[in-house]
């Protein structure tokens, strides 16, 4: 997450059926729309995927860097093994705003409805981190598991869900942020890109540091909670009080410290963070402790899983149901 004792994060729930590509809408006593969800997310490919991501050999993956290299093409691999395509003419999209060479990593999903398709939704985290500190000795490497591998595993799950599923009426953009630590500029520049396409934004869900649970009486919070009523909206197609109000995240303002804030800037739509880190679950935010071994796997896994139903409904809702506040 962007510097200083900003974070943050929410998510979304989750049940099965036999058939791995089933989506059915169930209603509720309270007439809510929940949505149930056959596919199951695998805790060896959220454990593979965030291990790698958030190892030395990446060198706390700082933008312009070599470690931040072998991230992206990690990213571009991933997404062709999932027959994700490119948005642009490569997966790469390179940052205007930085000297040296830096790049988003943008796929892209069509929308099976002829007209929904028209219209995007946006799943997002920053794959970028700190990198190596200077001047000490020992540990030096800034791995950045929570801080944001562990957005990224959320979002590449998401996104090898509905490349198997087909289940999106709406385009999906998959985006990896680089650029975030060092001032939200790989959002910045994407924006205003997107803005000369005309692009047509529904939605926006950004995942920031879900590597560790809370202990509350909700799975994750949001940034911006009363900006519109997308908490609302994901707890009604989970069926559960997924999402929550965070006093913390408004105390510091969260909505304008990561991703999501560019495109709300950009579109004046619902764009969001999710997140579980609530100030209190984990002390080693920008710290060389914030490594693979202190994540929860499990959490994480349910997390995605969790969050699946929502996605969905927000991708093949036949109207814009997320809407801003008055």
């Amino acid at each position: 997450m962007k510097k200083l004792y900003f974070l943050l994060l929410p998510l979304i729930v989750v049940s099965c059926k036999s058939n791995p590509s089933a989506v059915t809408e169930k209603t509720s006593s309270s007439s809510s729309k929940s949505v149930e969800i056959a596919y199951k997310v695998k805790e060896s490919e959220v454990s593979d995927f965030l291990k790698y991501l958030s190892s030395d050999e990446l060198e706390g993956r700082e933008t312009g860097t070599k470690g931040i290299e072998k991230a992206a093409v990690f990213l571009e691999d991933f997404f062709k093994k999932n027959n994700i395509k490119p948005y642009f003419s490569s997966y790469r999209d390179t940052l205007t705003n930085f000297k040296s060479p830096a790049f988003n990593i943008v796929g892209v999903l069509e929308g099976t409805d002829p007209e929904l398709k028209k219209e995007f939704v946006v799943l997002s985290a920053h794959y970028d981190h700190i990198g190596v500190e200077k001047n000490k000795q020992g540990d030096v490497i800034n791995n950045g598991a929570n801080d944001d591998a562990s957005g990224v595993t959320a979002v590449a799950q998401m996104a090898k869900y509905f490349a198997e599923t087909k289940s999106n009426k709406r385009s999906i953009l998959f985006v990896f942020f680089a650029g975030e630590e060092k001032g939200l500029l790989g959002s910045k520049s994407l924006v205003q890109k997107l803005k000369k396409k005309d692009f047509n934004l529904y939605t926006q869900l950004n995942i920031e540091m879900i590597g560790v649970p809370m202990k509350r009486d909700y799975l994750a919070y949001i940034t911006g909670f009363d900006k519109s009523n997308m908490a609302e909206k994901i707890n009604e197609y989970t069926g559960k009080k997924t999402i929550g109000f965070l006093p913390k995240e408004a105390e510091y303002k969260l909505f304008y410290r990561s991703d999501n804030y560019s495109f709300f800037e950009a579109f004046g739509k619902p764009c969001q963070s999710l997140s579980t880190f609530d100030f209190e679950n984990f002390e080693f935010y920008h710290h060389v402790s914030d490594e693979f071994k202190v994540m929860d796997i499990a959490h994480m896994t349910s997390f995605i899983q969790e969050l699946l139903p929502a996605v969905t409904q927000i991708s093949v809702s036949p109207t814009e149901e997320i809407t801003m506040n008055k």
